[in-house]
């Protein structure tokens, strides 16, 4: 496979709402043969209200939810103390990037707040802002 698209959890709400960017992007990549992907948490994060459920689980079964292991999550306080962050602000991005870090290059993550992905996640992966 040529890559994968990672949706932080805005990338991953405006999928749900039909955003035209996002869904074009989405659409892209997957014509390109590019996995779209997200983390378990990032779709527990992701904005839900006034979103059917039914949309949710639609795109959801399109889009590859990584889950949040115990590897990654390990991974990602490594990342975290490297950069001297902690808490619940960045606790998800850094298991995205702790994802992004280990999938086949290459690595592109939608976000709507590019600072932080791009700290976490390092040159290899490139950060495109939502």
């Amino acid at each position: 496979m040529p890559g994968t698209l990672l949706l932080d959890s805005e990338g991953l709400s405006k999928l749900y709402r039909k955003d035209r960017t996002v869904v074009a992007l989405v659409q892209a990549a997957s014509e390109e043969g590019i996995r779209v992907a997200t983390s378990a948490m990032t779709t527990l994060e992701a904005d839900h209200e006034r979103i059917h459920p039914a949309r949710i689980k639609w795109i959801l079964s399109r889009v590859d939810v990584h889950d949040v292991t115990k590897e990654i999550t390990d991974r990602a306080a490594v990342l975290l103390r490297a950069h001297h962050l902690h808490g619940h602000k960045y606790a998800i991005d850094a298991a995205l990037a702790a994802i992004a870090r280990n999938t086949p290059r290459p690595v592109t993550v939608l976000t709507s707040d590019p600072e932080d992905p791009t700290l976490l996640c390092g040159p290899s992966v490139e950060v495109v802002k939502a």
